[in-house]
């Protein structure tokens, strides 16, 4: 299956959700993209030690734009 997430919020929980459940389709062999769009490209700044977006992104083997 191809699934396509569009992040475009700075709400540190919502995008760290977003990227698990990428990298659970991933490992579910599904072609994954993830585009971060207008605030979800700060997602270098939102990520925090309770929601690790940053973690999340780079455990993500799909197509990852920004």
């Amino acid at each position: 299956m191809n699934v396509l997430f569009i992040i475009s919020t700075d709400d540190a929980e919502t995008a760290y959700n977003a990227m698990r459940l990428a990298n659970v389709a991933v490992k579910k062999n599904d072609e994954v993209s993830v585009f971060m769009l207008g605030k979800g490209v700060l997602f270098e700044k939102f990520s925090n030690e309770q929601f690790d977006v940053i973690g999340q992104v780079n455990q993500f083997t799909g197509d990852f734009y920004v």
